[in-house]
């Protein structure tokens, strides 16, 4: 895969600098040691690791899955070099403090770098990402014991990191988890129980793997007020550092995904017996934080996951879409409807208008989804000040759109690798070409990190009301600062006041919503009223990039962001209002379902 099929590069740059203006972060005492040099060459390094050591072997990694052997789980050799190449450059502290040996990157071209990674191979830039998150959750979280003893060793790329959560018989139900962890004389817990889909939960490409698992101690609060957080090392460490103890963490089996395959995915067995750290059964573990205040904890990773799966949905999109437009620009396939001569030489697939459509929508829904994940990387760096509205305004924005980078991308960029399947024809679902993997690793996003129907009971139960309203307030006065720019350009009023105006038309749905008591039926079509909150933001997004480009300008790149905007507010964010009249109406199609009628 070339260089050019991973990314676009002017894309990155347009959305950075023009855009996001990342070198006006260069500011902030944090960043002040960096300037568009630096930053360009931390991108410059990630796309040529990317796509030299990672997008080799992404097809290799999906036909040669990780196998066990009873002993230990193998994974092609090409995943070890390219994570290797991956630490050796920095890159998995590459946002953290210079104490902890990292370069002090914002947020904003960290994200961006890290883009680079999950286009070219989700399956193997799955370990360093979940890795990243881990020690991010234990910086926030962790004693200075336990950061100097995991997060450091991750930090330095010898510890690889995962979040254990989900239970085999509990799915996404953290109330219902059965893990138990019982106190021992010394400050440790023993830990029993079981974890499912534990991605990068065992293999041989790190001297250890922290795993941070939720888990009940005895005596708490049933559902999650009673769940705890707890570090179990695969191996324990000795107080010097070096390695001890095999922990009495087990693989009982790989499970077999669709997509993701370069990635191990495991059912892991705590305290079964199969080792005997210290002479007894059970794994040893260390609380994180308080007793019964372990979601609090694991929320911090599993929203910098949900960003990191809204990103890797969206960079699987890309790519999808710039093979698709690749191959339209190649292939030779019928004649123009209004060519009749069965002998005259046929066109490229790109000539024909519902090809185009197709591609267009692609790229209103990957270029789309780019900027929003992008600029809620800004809103981290924000969160530290470093931006020009207060850190406050920052945090609630991010905590509302958290659901939204999550699953918009999710959906829409799963969408956009279909319209690619569709572009290459016959060709699209056979191995011949990329595209029918790029959509199995995708199709995993959607349930990745709470499903989409999860991310919308969040956002309408929760998030929406949180703060008091804050985090809505926020993004109204965020809103608007575009579409009174846009409103003074006739180029861009139509699209201001459709803007303002389904802004508005939500607002007064999301009260209806809210002043139901009826939480079965206000929250019924919660994830419908994500998919609207999804839309409208996505064309907030897209008018700002569209007021970046300059005026009257004749560039293609700019010509194509502008035609691209176009189709998203006629085509796309005009289907929120049908959307808002069954949410408004309280439609109970759904809801009044019986059993007996499926």
């Amino acid at each position: 895969m070339s260089q050019q099929l991973i990314l676009n590069r002017r894309d990155l740059d347009f959305m950075m600098y023009e855009w996001l203006d990342a070198e006006a972060l260069t500011s902030h005492p944090r960043f002040s040691d960096h300037s568009r040099e630096t930053f360009d060459a931390v991108m410059d390094l990630s796309a040529q690791i990317a796509n030299d050591l990672f997008a080799n072997h992404n097809r290799k990694n999906d036909l040669n899955e990780p196998t066990f052997d009873g002993e230990k789980v193998q994974v092609i050799p090409e995943v070890k070099t390219a994570i290797d190449a991956f630490n050796e450059a920095g890159l998995v502290a590459a946002a953290q403090d210079y104490e902890y040996g990292g370069m002090q990157l914002p947020a904003l071209v960290e994200k961006a770098c890290m883009a680079w990674f999950k286009a070219a191979n989700v399956g193997s830039s799955a370990y360093p990402f979940l890795t990243m998150a881990n020690a991010n959750l234990l910086l926030a979280h962790g004693s200075k014991a336990q950061i100097e003893t995991w997060v450091k060793p991750m930090f330095e790329g010898r510890f690889f990191g995962t979040m254990c959560l989900s239970e085999p018989q509990a799915g996404s139900s953290l109330a219902d988890i059965r893990t138990r962890a019982e106190p021992q004389g010394d400050g440790t817990y023993r830990l029993h129980g079981n974890k499912m889909w534990i991605s990068a939960g065992d293999h041989e490409l790190s001297e250890n793997i922290v795993h941070l698992v939720l888990a009940k101690v005895p005596g708490s609060p049933p559902g999650v007020k009673g769940i705890s957080l707890f570090i179990v090392p695969r191996w324990l460490v000795n107080e010097d550092g070096t390695r001890g103890e095999r922990n009495d963490v087990a693989l009982a089996g790989l499970n077999h995904k669709m997509g993701y395959r370069g990635t191990t995915n495991t059912l892991l067995n705590f305290g079964e017996g199969k080792f005997q750290p210290g002479g007894q059964g059970g794994a040893v573990g260390y609380c994180v934080g308080e007793v019964n205040k372990g979601l609090a904890c694991m929320f911090h990773m599993m929203n910098e996951a949900r960003v990191g799966v809204g990103m890797g949905a969206v960079v699987l999109g890309y790519t999808g879409y710039l093979h698709a437009v690749e191959y339209a620009k190649e292939r030779f396939q019928g004649r123009r409807l209004t060519d009749k001569d069965p002998q005259s030489p046929p066109v490229r697939l790109i000539d024909h208008t519902d090809v185009k459509r197709m591609l267009l929508a692609q790229k209103s829904y990957v270029e789309g989804g780019l900027a929003l994940v992008l600029y809620c990387a800004r809103l981290l760096d924000e969160k530290r000040g470093a931006g020009v509205c207060d850190e406050d305004d920052a945090d609630v924005l991010m905590d509302l759109l958290t659901p939204i980078v999550k699953s918009w991308p999710s959906q829409w960029c799963l969408a956009a690798n279909d319209l690619a399947i569709q572009v290459h024809g016959g060709y699209g679902y056979t191995r011949d070409y990329q595209v029918e993997q790029f959509y199995r690793d995708n199709r995993l996003n959607p349930i990745h990190e709470g499903t989409h129907g999860i991310q919308g009971l969040d956002l309408l139960g929760r998030r929406v009301r949180q703060h008091g309203g804050a985090g809505m307030q926020a993004l109204q006065r965020r809103l608007q600062m575009t579409t009174a720019k846009a409103a003074q350009r006739s180029d861009t009023a139509e699209f201001a006041a459709s803007l303002d105006a389904i802004w508005f038309r939500l607002q007064d749905v999301t009260q209806l919503l809210l002043r139901n008591p009826n939480a079965e039926e206000s929250l019924s079509d919660a994830t419908l009223y994500l998919e609207a909150f999804g839309h409208v933001v996505v064309a907030w997004i897209w008018l700002d990039q569209y007021l970046a480009c300059p005026e009257n300008s004749d560039d293609a790149f700019y010509l194509g962001k502008r035609q691209a905007c176009q189709y998203f507010f006629r085509r796309e964010l005009s289907q929120v209002d049908a959307w808002l009249d069954l949410l408004g109406d309280g439609d109970r199609t759904c809801l009044d379902m019986s059993e007996g009628w499926f």
